[in-house]
């Protein structure tokens, strides 16, 4: 039996105030953001404009020397495109670990820090899907692939939603 995955929506609410974050910046053209009273530099969050490009960029990711180190031998990581346009997900099947990602251009998948989120996923096999395994895993990863800025904003922000 599975545990039920009951910080879902809280992970979710957290990780959706970190991309606003990063879109307000953006549209600003001004990477510096005043965070719980300190002024941070988020560093440029990649977009992606093809299933193929998020595959390169898994690829890449998975062969970091320091996502290798921290999580040697994993298995081979796949994108594919999926119908739908709001969301990317991840999945174990026989033929492999996938990560499906919409096919058009999405502002909210076709982005970093979704497709990290899907990468912790696979580093991670932990049950539940959302629960504090997946969080140090995911917060590790930003870490480790867009640098410690975006970690402490993972961390804070997932604890002012009561995320554990």
């Amino acid at each position: 039996m599975t545990p039920r995955d009951s910080q879902r929506a809280k992970v979710y609410a957290a990780e959706d105030f970190v991309r606003t974050l990063f879109d307000r910046a953006s549209e600003r053209g001004n990477p510096v953001v005043e965070f719980f009273g300190t002024q941070l530099t988020l560093p440029p969050e990649g977009r992606f404009g093809s299933v193929s490009a998020v595959q390169r960029y898994v690829d890449d990711v998975l062969s970091l020397p320091a996502v290798r180190g921290r999580w040697p031998g994993g298995p081979p990581l796949t994108v594919r495109a999926r119908r739908g346009l709001s969301a990317a997900h991840y999945e174990r099947t026989d033929a492999g670990a996938v990560i499906a990602v919409p096919e058009r251009r999405s502002n909210w998948a076709l982005r970093e820090l979704v497709v990290l989120h899907e990468i912790a996923h696979h580093l991670c096999d932990a049950q539940p899907p959302h629960g504090p395994q997946f969080v140090a895993t995911f917060c590790d990863l930003a870490e480790a692939v867009m640098g410690p800025e975006v970690a402490h904003v993972l961390r804070v922000v997932y604890v002012k939603e009561g995320v554990r």
